[in-house]
């Protein structure tokens, strides 16, 4: 005969007694809260988050040639995979000079992905890519990006990823360049305010 299975109680919790219990000591008690009555004559404060003085409406004037990229980690494998010259493709799509810029951390993403991707880490170490140092601790890219496009609005954010490409739709004033059919497109130019490019 076979061990009988028990199932598994799941969220089970030790009870433990409240700090206000009245069988605690008086001294060691936790006090009750009082709530503070809200004077009606005070003036409220609240905080509101302070626009970019470069917006006109979904118009971005800090955008102009030469264009600074931001290129991601996947922007650089998709480039290889479709057999794009990223610089040259840049330049085709917006017609003017590109930078492209890659931060600490997609490079160490690069970096990690290892042997399989060493071409991309071919391309990221080029100079003509511009270095730009993270100050934050991690090496997770996304987030990386979007601090420093909502922190700076001089960047076209160069991407394939549709999480990433989300998160930076709800920013105003920063478009979006990603490949679709064999070459560059960009979403959301300056020349046409904001209004999504087809």
């Amino acid at each position: 005969q076979g061990k009988q299975k028990k199932a598994r109680k799941y969220a089970v919790m030790k009870r433990m007694i409240s700090l206000r219990d009245q069988r605690i000591n008086e001294k060691d008690r936790a006090k009750a809260h009082v709530k503070k009555k809200e004077d009606p004559s005070a003036i409220k404060e609240r905080e509101v988050p302070q626009h970019p003085s470069c917006l006109f409406f979904q118009y971005n004037t800090q955008l102009g040639p030469p264009y600074h990229i931001l290129v991601d980690t996947n922007f650089i494998n998709f480039s290889i995979k479709a057999k794009l010259d990223l610089v040259q493709s840049m330049m085709d799509c917006l017609y003017a000079k590109c930078i492209p810029c890659i931060t600490d951390c997609v490079m160490g993403e690069i970096e990690k992905l290892g042997q399989k991707y060493r071409v991309a880490l071919r391309i990221a170490k080029d100079p003509q890519f511009e270095r730009l140092p993270c100050m934050h601790k991690g090496t997770y890219a996304d987030d990386c990006l979007v601090q420093r496009v909502t922190q700076h609005k001089c960047y076209i954010v160069a991407t394939v990823d549709k999480e990433l490409k989300r998160r930076i739709r709800k920013i105003p004033g920063v478009p979006i360049m990603y490949i679709s059919r064999h070459r560059y497109n960009i979403e959301r130019m300056p020349d046409d305010y904001g209004a999504p490019r087809f």
